[in-house]
């Protein structure tokens, strides 16, 4: 079980974005675990080394930059620690091995100041209104950086805490894209509050500091 993984020593972009709501979490602040499922795929294996968690988190990144990818993530402890050193433009949050499920996200670095300020106000015990108020206030005020407009966030998601050796992949895991445009709304976007469906955009918390656009994975059957 990855529960016993060890190590020595990653917001607002993580929280499930199904509403837009600013009551509920966001990708970026809260990542939702689904409930596992049973499987007797016998090539899948339990992610309880940290080598494994490393590699099973990079895949919320682009392919091709997994290797220059920074990777942070909390331990069992609940402390940040860095996994993996980084020369790129991406941070990995790396799965929290203290929660069920798998969620990783990768991000642009230019949102780090944004994604840090929720790690620090969660830190201090704050509610998910009150860190959406006070980054609100803090990026109307130019107090919180919140990075280059179009920047990226890609969450790596599923119900199962095992994976494939050869290709890394987590059994059974999702993707979700959003790109965050700060104070972007439908007009200026032309796009919808609401999805129309699975794998259409959408921009959700319009008109706010946390304002992206939501492109959610297809459902089930139609991968």
């Amino acid at each position: 079980m990855k529960h016993i993984i060890t190590v020595l020593a990653l917001t607002g972009a993580l929280m499930s974005c199904n509403t837009s709501n600013k009551n509920k979490d966001t990708a970026e602040e809260s990542p939702t675990k689904e409930m596992a499922t049973d499987s007797t795929a016998t090539h899948f294996v339990a992610i309880d080394t940290e080598e494994a968690l490393i590699a099973t988190s990079l895949m919320a990144a682009p392919e091709a930059s997994r290797a220059g990818c920074k990777v942070i993530g909390y331990n069992n402890e609940g402390e940040l620690v860095t996994y993996k050193e980084g020369n790129n433009e991406f941070i990995v949050l790396a799965d929290d091995p203290k929660k069920s499920g798998f969620n990783a996200a990768c991000y642009h670095k230019s949102l780090e100041p944004f994604m840090a300020r929720g790690r620090e106000l969660r830190a201090e015990g704050k509610t998910g209104t009150e860190i959406f108020d006070i980054r609100e206030e803090e990026a109307k005020s130019g107090q919180l950086d919140m990075g280059i407009a179009g920047a990226t966030l890609h969450i790596y998601y599923g119900p199962n805490e095992r994976y494939d050796p050869e290709t890394h992949k987590v059994e059974g895991a999702k993707y979700r894209y959003v790109v965050y445009l700060p104070f972007a709304t439908a007009q200026s976007t032309g796009l919808p509050e609401n999805p129309v469906g699975s794998n259409h955009p959408w921009i959700m918390n319009p008109g706010t500091h946390r304002a992206h656009i939501m492109i959610s994975p297809l459902a089930d059957d139609k991968q």
